[in-house]
């Protein structure tokens, strides 16, 4: 008797291809970006709920070329601009994204502690921040990279949380389409200061060296050689394009459940993402308030091991030190402290007074000024023959990296002119 072999659903299929990409773009929405979106939102109203629209395609685009390159060269992104580019550009590169990353994770631990001292009252905020630090810690250490990549794929499903509030306050739909699909600009310094803080900290360079970085992990943990052909390209697409549509969604009705709700009612400053939840409970109810608040805590397991990893990543790859998250400690010691190192620093932000707030301004800002530079060099890497071969980008998406290097540069500089004006 014939044994006809079960062909996989096209939801198991789906749901098979998603990885990198998925944990890339959930990993965007951390509590610093949560807190960014809610600004936006209090501040402006729905006004700048039109950027959601604009950075899919270009997140797409960008973190489309990165995966890219992880997969033809085999290599992380630093080694490909270590090996084909001046060193003096990567250690700018360097010096530029690591102290905006240290304060990320700062903002991102003090996020989740003030989140989780507001469920929870009794505990002070500082205990909660190192039980966080620690607990982080003790999962990147003691799991190898398989076993990450499951619990940050199920940590994505926090982010859904913050697709069902909108729905449970009274919206006004014709000015939410309105909003999307007809940009609002305000030609001020507060605008624009928003605009650079949304870009940077959606196409932020940290995650264009942990995209390209995981995927050439996810080659390593495969039992055969990968041969990169259409296919291979195509199932890449689909998981890159995946995460993106999933970060942009979660930007969106963040910023139109604080923009309808707290602006509304005259909340114009929101400095922290407790701030947004605590503003939240007496418009909206407990369950609104419950549900942004865990929604924080989600996305910061999530985005920290992306934040610690992408850095270490980068000064391994840098000083060929022995990386991976699939490696155990005493394998990869430098790894592995540089990651420690990066925790405990951004954990000692909340004891040295830093302002959460100040610090993601920073951060969003130094991403924002750095990742036209960036982009430039990808785009570079992407079409030089010699690095891709025969997989040089497509014309489509050099269209859209060079409007988004184009739409980076011209927000920085606005940025800057306002600034200093």
């Amino acid at each position: 008797m014939t044994k006809f072999k079960k062909r996989p659903s096209k939801l198991k299929k789906f749901l098979g291809l998603l990885g990198p990409g998925l944990v890339t773009g959930a990993s965007d929405d951390d509590p610093s970006g949560i807190a960014t979106y809610s600004q936006a939102g209090a501040q402006f109203g729905l006004a700048t709920l039109w950027l959601a629209l604009l950075t899919f395609p270009l997140m797409a685009a960008i973190q489309g070329m990165c995966a890219r390159i992880g997969l033809v060269t085999s290599q992380g992104l630093t080694v490909t601009l270590k090996n084909h580019y001046s060193k003096p550009l990567l250690y700018i590169m360097l010096l530029f994204s690591f102290p905006a990353i240290t304060l990320n994770i700062g903002a991102d631990i003090q996020g989740m502690g003030a989140v989780a001292h507001m469920i929870i009252p009794a505990i002070p905020v500082s205990v909660f921040c190192v039980a966080f630090t620690a607990i982080l810690m003790f999962i990147i250490i003691k799991y190898p990279y398989q076993k990450i990549a499951k619990i940050l794929k199920w940590l994505c499903l926090s982010l859904l949380l913050y697709m069902i509030v909108p729905f449970m306050i009274k919206q006004d739909w014709v000015l939410v389409v309105k909003n999307t699909f007809i940009p609002t600009i305000h030609f001020n310094k507060e605008f624009f200061s928003i605009v650079v803080a949304i870009l940077g900290t959606t196409i932020s360079p940290y995650l264009f060296f942990w995209q390209a970085t995981m995927e050439v992990e996810n080659m390593a943990q495969s039992k055969r050689k990968i041969i990169v052909n259409k296919r291979v390209l195509g199932d890449m697409r689909t998981d890159v394009n995946t995460g993106m549509v999933l970060s942009n969604l979660v930007m969106f009705f963040i910023i139109l459940t604080t923009g309808s709700v707290l602006y509304n009612s005259g909340i114009r400053q929101i400095d922290t993402v407790d701030q947004a939840a605590k503003a939240l409970e007496p418009l909206t109810g407990k369950l609104t308030y419950l549900i942004f608040a865990i929604g924080v805590l989600g996305t910061g397991l999530l985005a920290i091991p992306v934040l610690a990893g992408s850095q270490s990543y980068m000064l391994a790859e840098t000083f060929g030190w022995e990386a991976g998250l699939d490696k155990k400690f005493p394998q990869a010691k430098a790894f592995y402290i540089s990651i420690i190192i990066s925790l405990l620093v951004g954990l000692s932000l909340d004891f040295l007074g830093i302002s959460p707030i100040k610090a993601l301004l920073f951060t969003a800002i130094t991403y924002g000024l750095t990742a036209p530079i960036l982009i430039a060099i990808i785009l570079h890497i992407g079409n030089n023959k010699e690095i891709m071969g025969e997989n040089t980008n497509s014309k489509f998406s050099n269209v859209l990296g060079f409007i988004t290097l184009f739409i980076m540069t011209v927000a920085a500089v606005a940025l800057i002119y306002f600034l200093f004006k």
